[in-house]
């Protein structure tokens, strides 16, 4: 028995030790209590630190508010994780104002500042049970009131499409807030969608339901923003039918039965672009008022917007960086890398030959256009109707620093039209350049005039070395026509005895006819006197009588005696070893140079020394020329007389001598003073003077029967061997310098009307071509340099350049009566955009899409209010108008409305009539609509007394 009793003793002591392990210690805190703490440690925390120390520890900047920052915290429960968030303002901003754009969701729904939502760690990030909802809101509520805190509370409900928050305040006084919000998102009952019905639902949230609302008045505060939207453009439609009508190589500007947005503007031949600004979006406000019954907000339903108290116009400008837009931009880079693969040939034939071995290569991924489309480009190049450009006009007072052909130049539309032929490969390029030249030795060949090139006697050695020479040849085949002409002349005419020869003299009161030199020739541009200017100041330049006082008959004189080529007496001043007036003689032009010809002559120069003698040799057949028509006009003249003319500084006057303007002595009589007094100057004195040996040797001859200083065919085949000879690399660097100065000078006659940023970016986008561009005229290019790093560089600033320039041009077409809305939203737009113009558009980071919003003035509301057409019928995208309030037939797409109504409270936290205790007013129902015919969103807040 002993044993057995000991034995049981054992086990109770086993059973009390283990009841005890069991034992709860209810002085411990449960799940729920640290959880509870855990929140309130986090708002304490929160509350302490305040919105600047938050904005130091890294608050979260809201995409949608600038003002708006967010913190968060992380927290679990059980098994679930939770995450808390606070959202604050950086700045206190004082009263909420109603339709402010830059308030979050939860405080335009509700008006409240700053609150808390507390969401589950989960794909939806709502919570689904209602009792797990509940008790979050519970724990955030006491966990708050704890620490005395008066930030309103949210937990993300039910699916989250409907968007949907249940939420508690404590308003720190004997009243608590609780908010509710939710969305339906189909079949929106046909009362809902009138302000009569939706003034109804708010009334029944604090009338009696038997009631009937219609018969009955309620003062509730109303105010309402609408927002409409213009009917976009069918930019989709009218692209898919021009891929349907048009090649993508073919040709540019052809036409379209569709009117395109840009079809006036400069680019328009080239391509057409999509319009950046896709509409305008317009919000209608009415500020808050009182309304009693639903009749009255039946009224209020047919008024028109523009009874609403403010207008505030937002555009839809597209995001430019999304895709690959083409342009000239996109073209241009496309001609840089033709460029960079030039460089492997020696000839353009190589590119077209299939005898190359890399032909395959080049065949498989650059196409030719077709025969068909090439004869469309080379019919525009040199179609004969087109008149003659104004170069100037065209160009920008920058465009000139860039060594490029001028805008409307022949070879300026040739590179323009290779930007869009065969997209721009190299393949078609040398394609089409050696048609482009076979067409131009047609011209040559024919003696017809080059299209498209000014024939003005002179070489603009500013532009590219290409259009120098076209230049030069369109002169040669004006000079070639014309000595067929004389040539023709000479075969048609009767010979002539010398005794019909007339015999110039001095001015008299006899014949009067002069013939007009020959275009071939023109006057020295550096001698005393002119024809030129003989014409302009009036004086007449007549022929010598055939009396025998005067001079004599022509039989009466040998040939060399007889005065030929004269274009004018030069007043008072005498030969010297005669006593007859100096004649100005017509003389031959300099021949014209490329620069070419002009670093060739200075390379001789150089190899020959800087000299005066082996200057002049240089210039021997032009000062040869002179010389021979001086002397056939003056046939009494010596060396002398000519350096007088010629160079009157190598002529010194003596000291005694009174000068005229010309530095010849003046003479009272002709032959009182006679003969002038004066001397060589020292180097034209000097023994064996290369200009006195040349006097010596040259025969009397007039201008007009000198053999001409510039032969047309032998400069014009050596033209055209240059262009036909011309390598791939030479040619694709002067048509990059000249593609990119004609397409900048193209987006140069937008009109975008006095937007300054425009103006400010085009002259620095001037600046940036021509220093890009100034390494291409020293023609020591690779393949691989930098300067085609700096050139594809370059076409992303071309890039973002063409799409701030077509922003500014459609804006300024939309806003011409009101100015000064194009100003300000592209002002906006330019402040926005300006940090991605570094970026190509692959590259560009999209964080934010530019939102600007701007007050209209009373005068400026008509205009926007025409921008709203109204829709025709294949436009009706909603057939059925079920809301009020239209604008030129719209429906707004957006109605939002408040209504709330307010009541007095004791300021005591207890409910008595203390004399101490202030009257505040209390917002006690407050209701939030937002929505269309099919879709509704509703948000609730009501305060009661708990």
């Amino acid at each position: 028995m002993a044993s057995t009793s000991k034995v049981d003793y054992s086990v109770d002591d086993e059973a009390e030790e283990k009841e005890f392990e069991r034992f709860d210690d209810f002085t411990l805190a449960s799940s729920w209590e640290r959880f509870i703490s855990e929140i309130e440690a986090i708002c304490r925390q929160w509350l302490a630190d305040g919105p600047k120390n938050l904005l130091e520890k890294g608050a979260v900047q809201l995409d949608s508010s600038k003002n708006i920052y967010k913190v968060k915290s992380e927290l679990k429960y059980v098994m679930k994780s939770y995450c808390i968030e606070y959202y604050f303002e950086a700045k206190k901003s004082g009263e909420v104002t109603v339709w402010d754009y830059m308030l979050h969701d939860l405080q335009l729904c509700f008006g409240v500042k700053e609150f808390l939502v507390i969401a589950p760690q989960s794909a939806s990030g709502v919570v689904l049970d209602a009792p797990e909802a509940s008790k979050l809101l519970s724990a955030v509520a006491i966990a708050l009131s704890n620490c005395s805190s008066l930030w309103p509370a949210f937990v993300p409900v039910h699916d989250p499409s409907r968007n949907a928050y249940i939420g508690i305040q404590n308003m720190g006084t004997i009243y608590t807030r609780r908010f509710e919000a939710d969305r339906i998102c189909s079949q929106v009952p046909v009362k809902l969608m009138h302000l009569e019905g939706l003034y109804e639902l708010f009334v029944s949230k604090f009338a009696y339901s038997t009631l009937d609302f219609s018969m009955h008045l309620f003062r509730v505060r109303f105010t309402m923003k609408l927002t409409y939207q213009t009917i976009p453009c069918e930019d989709d439609d009218i692209q898919e039918d021009d891929e349907e009508n048009i090649e993508p190589s073919d040709f540019p500007g052809g036409d379209n039965n569709k009117t395109q947005w840009d079809d006036d503007c400069p680019w328009s031949e080239w391509y057409s672009a999509e319009d950046p600004v896709k509409g305008f979006g317009l919000t209608a406000i009415w500020s808050e008022k009182m309304v009693e019954s639903s009749l009255e907000m039946a009224e209020l339903e047919n008024t028109s917007p523009h009874e609403a108290e403010k207008w505030i116009l937002f555009p839809n400008i597209s995001d430019s960086t999304k895709g690959n837009r083409i342009g000239f931009a996109s073209q241009l880079r496309l001609l840089v890398d033709a460029l960079t693969m030039s460089f492997e040939a020696q000839f353009l034939e190589d590119f077209v030959s299939v005898e190359n071995p890399g032909s395959d290569n080049l065949k498989s991924s650059m196409v030719i256009p077709s025969p068909a489309v090439r004869d469309r480009v080379l019919k525009d190049l040199f179609h004969e109707g087109v008149q003659l450009p104004d170069f100037a006009k065209a160009e920008h007072k920058s465009s000139r620093s860039i060594k490029g052909a001028p805008l409307g130049s022949l070879f300026a539309q040739f590179c323009l039209h290779s930007l869009w032929f065969g997209n721009c490969n190299i393949r078609a390029i040398a394609v089409l350049w050696i048609e482009f030249v076979r067409e131009i030795r047609w011209y040559w060949e024919e003696s017809q005039p080059l299209p498209k090139m000014q024939v003005n006697g002179s070489i603009d050695l500013s532009t590219c070395l290409i259009h120098q020479k076209l230049q030069m040849l369109a002169i040669c085949i004006e000079k070639k026509c014309e000595l067929d002409e004389d040539f023709q002349d000479c075969i048609g005419s009767n010979d002539h005895s010398p005794a019909d020869i007339e015999v110039e003299g001095q001015a008299g009161e006899g014949s009067t006819n002069l013939q007009i030199p020959d275009q071939n020739f023109d006057q020295k541009r550096d001698s005393l006197l002119t024809a030129d200017r003989l014409q302009k100041s009036g004086t007449a330049v007549q022929k010598y009588s055939t009396k025998p006082k005067d001079v004599g008959s022509a039989e009466q004189k040998p040939p060399d005696c007889i005065r030929r080529g004269s274009a004018s007496v030069l007043g008072s001043v005498m030969l010297l070893k005669s006593q007859q007036s100096m004649h100005a003689p017509f003389t031959q032009a300099a021949p014209l140079m490329t620069e070419d010809m002009h670093e060739e002559r200075l390379r001789a120069v150089e190899a020959l020394g800087d000299s005066f003698e082996f200057s002049a040799q240089l210039e021997r057949d032009i000062l040869s020329s002179d010389m021979s028509a001086f002397k056939a006009a003056n046939p009494d003249a010596v060396f002398e007389d000519f350096i007088r003319w010629h160079s009157p500084g190598d002529w010194l006057n003596d000291e005694s001598e009174e000068s005229g303007p010309s530095g010849v002595p003046a003479m009272e009589g002709l032959k009182e003073n006679w003969p002038p007094r004066g001397r060589l100057s020292k180097r034209m004195s000097e023994h064996g003077n290369l200009w006195r040996r040349i006097w010596n040797e040259v025969p009397a001859s007039p201008a007009s029967e000198q053999k001409p200083l510039l032969d047309p065919n032998r400069e014009g085949e050596k033209i055209l061997h240059y262009l036909e000879t011309l390598q791939p690399h030479q040619l694709l660097e002067q048509m990059v310098c000249t593609a990119f100065r004609a397409s900048a000078d193209t987006l140069n006659q937008t009109n975008f009307g006095a937007l300054k940023q425009m103006t400010m970016k085009m002259e620095q986008f001037y600046r940036t071509m021509a220093s890009v561009l100034k390494p291409m005229q020293a023609n020591n290019l690779s393949g691989d340099s930098e300067t085609i790093k700096d050139l594809k560089r370059l076409c992303v600033v071309f890039e973002h350049f063409e799409k701030l320039l077509t922003v500014a041009a459609s804006l300024h077409r939309k806003f011409l009566q009101v100015s000064r809305l194009s100003e300000a939203i592209f002002s906006d737009y330019y402040n926005f955009y300006l940090p991605k113009m570094g970026m190509g558009s692959d590259k560009v980071e999209l964080e934010m899409e530019f939102d600007t919003k701007l007050q209209l003035r009373n005068k400026e509301r008509q205009v926007v209010s025409n921008m709203f057409t109204p829709p025709t019928a294949n436009q009706s995208w909603r057939k059925v108008l079920s809301m009020g309030n239209l604008l030129n037939g719209h429906e707004p797409i957006l109605r939002e409305i408040i209504f709330s109504t307010s009541d007095h409270a004791n300021g005591s936290y207890y409910a008595c009539s203390s004399p101490r205790a202030y009257q505040q007013e209390v917002e006690m129902y407050r209701m939030y609509i937002c929505g269309t015919s099919n879709d509704l969103r509703v948000a609730l807040s009501v305060t009661s007394c708990d």
